[in-house]
């Protein structure tokens, strides 16, 4: 079975670079998990997560140990990768950047954004994952400022951003828009009010486009999905949460520079 993938057209037009936002889809895991449970911070089967992320490598065309992830942890942390390493020695942080090729960066999502960066010219590329406590702390930044450093201009630069929470599925609670508010007050163009008294339906995918447009990247396009209305294809904590399920899967981005 072909894993099924979502691509986007402006990272598709970069010679020399892959990636894919996989789906649940494709995999072998059962239960909560079904089917592409690529988390191994979850309680899936440790065997089968294994399966499923080099079913997402063969996607790639990679043997499964060119894949590195995080123990993330909704920070703005930047790790820059040279080598790849083992699941189990993954270190700390929420965004990774090489200008190394053969090594695919994967980012682990379940509502949170993904997002995928490349400088065709440069020949560097980043991933990020893009919660609301690592995005407000500055991981888009905090990544751009890294892929600067590895020769990268953010007016080349291309972003490609994943499927993640939509704001119609997205309600906050009434102090959640503090934070943001204080950074600008601007940020109110991303907190429309829900039908609860208070809260808010908040838009990750917008104000995530607006930091990345603010860091001066050239190019950004979008995935219109909806991880928590879309059950058949993505896993998503919000939804899991709701229904009291005691886990969730997660589901993979991955990007690389082709040797």
């Amino acid at each position: 079975m072909v894993t099924p993938v979502i691509t986007l057209g402006a990272l598709n037009d970069i010679s020399g670079i892959r990636h894919c936002f996989f789906t649940r889809a494709g995999g072998v895991s059962t239960g909560l998990y079904s089917s592409l449970n690529c988390g191994l911070g979850s309680k899936d089967d440790p065997t089968a997560v294994a399966e499923n992320r080099a079913r997402a490598m063969t996607r790639l065309d990679l043997a499964p140990d060119r894949l590195v992830t995080l123990y993330q942890v909704h920070s703005p942390r930047v790790v820059v990768v040279e080598t790849p390493w083992q699941p189990e020695q993954a270190p700390q942080g929420d965004a990774m950047v090489t200008a190394t090729p053969g090594i695919a960066l994967g980012i682990l999502t379940a509502d949170c954004l993904p997002v995928l960066l490349a400088d065709r010219k440069a020949r560097v590329i980043g991933a990020a994952h893009a919660g609301w406590k690592g995005a407000l702390a500055g991981v888009i930044e905090e990544t751009v400022r890294q892929m600067i450093a590895l020769g990268a201009k953010p007016a080349r630069m291309v972003a490609g951003l994943g499927p993640c929470i939509a704001q119609r599925s997205y309600e906050v609670g009434p102090d959640f828009p503090a934070g943001f508010l204080a950074e600008t007050p601007t940020n109110a163009d991303f907190l429309a009010p829900s039908r609860r008294t208070g809260h808010f339906m908040f838009d990750l995918t917008g104000y995530v486009a607006r930091k990345i447009g603010n860091c001066g990247v050239a190019t950004i396009q979008r995935c219109p999905n909806d991880t928590r209305a879309e059950e058949a294809r993505f896993f998503s904590y919000r939804r899991a949460t709701l229904r009291g399920e005691p886990d969730y899967g997660r589901g993979l981005s991955a990007i690389v520079l082709q040797e």
